[in-house]
């Protein structure tokens, strides 16, 4: 597909894409007594859901990434919304626990596609210079689909019954598929290649695993993973629960938080990258992200632990935000599989560390959980200074 077609369709147009597939994945947050008690079952039985979405969204990045080099990224990232808006639909219709599982993995595998090809596609057309401003733009959806996904959801299925939720969610994100689609116009469906001949598929995996820069690249991804996405963050709600008694509504509405911190960067990363430059945002993020930990693991009370989420968010985006611009540009020939090389490495690291701090957290406590992350992310800050800086 042509940068002229890619050009056509704005930023705003991306961002609701990411909106639409970040809501897709968090449909099930609220959902789950609601699925549970209909089909019988104990609220943990429904956790095979979300594992099977995340199983088939991370592992699908292998295919992903080279399609959309291949035959065009914003092209597949239409598709796959199209096609996960049909199956969170069809997941309305689920006569069963299994039929829904298969349903959620198969939205998972196309879903997986959307936000690596879009921020591949920004890399495509937006200089490096200002490459971390617009990912700011688009991070936007992101963020606003962590804040509004599971209070929607909720209130359908508690007024209209699970099934509304999906339903719902289903036909907005097949409809923005088809706005993007549309907005592409003709080139949409042409069976004209996009990606030259050689540099899809294993080969531009080869020659992304043998450049050193992106191999380093790829470690930082693991570590945000296995420290971030899968070490403290998933954690903090249940510590607010136990830790604080606070009701289950009370601690997501607290962790709710950190989209705030979140939206107030995506608002200032032009003038952020200008004044710090990247290797000072990944500095002071990392440094910044360490503290806000550490300061959650001495919380006298709860008040404390929202403060630090608007300051966790901040602080995640401006870290994470440099790691995904360096991630557009470790490959230029291939973006579409260079995002998606670090999307993987990304959920690996997610996995692992999921298991590790859960582990930590059986033998001493969620504030050795966070205090363990932290001293991790101190480490891991000072380490990324070398990361090579891509050339603008």
């Amino acid at each position: 597909m042509s940068d002229t077609a890619g050009k056509q369709v704005s930023i705003w147009l991306v961002a609701l894409a990411g909106f639409a597939s970040g809501s897709g994945m968090r449909i099930m947050d609220p959902l789950m007594p609601l699925v549970a008690a209909d089909f019988g079952v104990t609220v943990s039985s429904i956790a095979v859901l979300i594992a099977a979405f995340m199983l088939f969204y991370g592992g699908g990045q292998i295919a992903t990434g080279p399609l959309g080099d291949r035959l065009g990224k914003l092209r597949v990232a239409a598709i796959a919304l199209m096609l996960f808006g049909t199956f969170t639909v069809l997941a309305e219709f689920a006569g069963s626990l299994t039929q829904l599982t298969l349903l959620r993995a198969a939205g998972g595998l196309v879903a997986g596609a959307v936000i690596p090809l879009l921020l591949a596609h920004i890399g495509d057309t937006v200089p490096y210079a200002d490459r971390q401003g617009v990912i700011g733009q688009f991070l936007i959806g992101n963020v606003m689909a962590q804040m509004l996904t599971g209070p929607i959801s909720g209130i359908l299925g508690q007024h209209f019954g699970w099934q509304a939720s999906f339903l719902a969610f289903g036909c907005f994100t097949a409809s923005v598929g088809i706005l993007l689609a549309v907005r592409l116009g003709p080139q949409m469906w042409s069976g004209t290649p996009a990606g030259p001949r050689g540099q899809s598929g294993l080969i531009a995996y080869a020659r992304l695993l043998k450049n050193p820069s992106a191999r380093l690249l790829l470690l930082a991804a693991y570590l945000d993973g296995a420290l971030l996405f899968g070490g403290a963050f998933p954690f903090i709600a249940s510590y607010l629960i136990e830790d604080f008694s606070l009701a289950a509504g009370e601690a997501g509405a607290l962790v709710a938080g950190f989209g705030l911190g979140a939206l107030a960067y995506t608002r200032l990363a032009r003038r952020m990258v200008r004044r710090f430059g990247e290797r000072g945002l990944l500095l002071w993020g990392g440094l910044g992200l360490a503290t806000g930990l550490a300061l959650t693991a001495l919380a006298p009370f709860w008040g404390v632990v929202l403060v630090l989420q608007i300051l966790l968010g901040f602080c995640f985006y401006s870290f994470h935000g440099v790691l995904q611009a360096r991630a557009t540009e470790a490959v230029p020939e291939a973006r579409g599989t260079s995002v998606s090389a670090f999307a993987m490495a990304l959920f690996m690291g997610q996995t692992s560390g999921s298991l590790v701090f859960a582990g930590v957290i059986a033998g001493g406590g969620y504030r050795a959980c966070f205090l363990l992350a932290a001293a991790g992310m101190v480490a891991f800050a000072l380490w990324t200074r070398r990361l090579p800086t891509p050339r603008a």
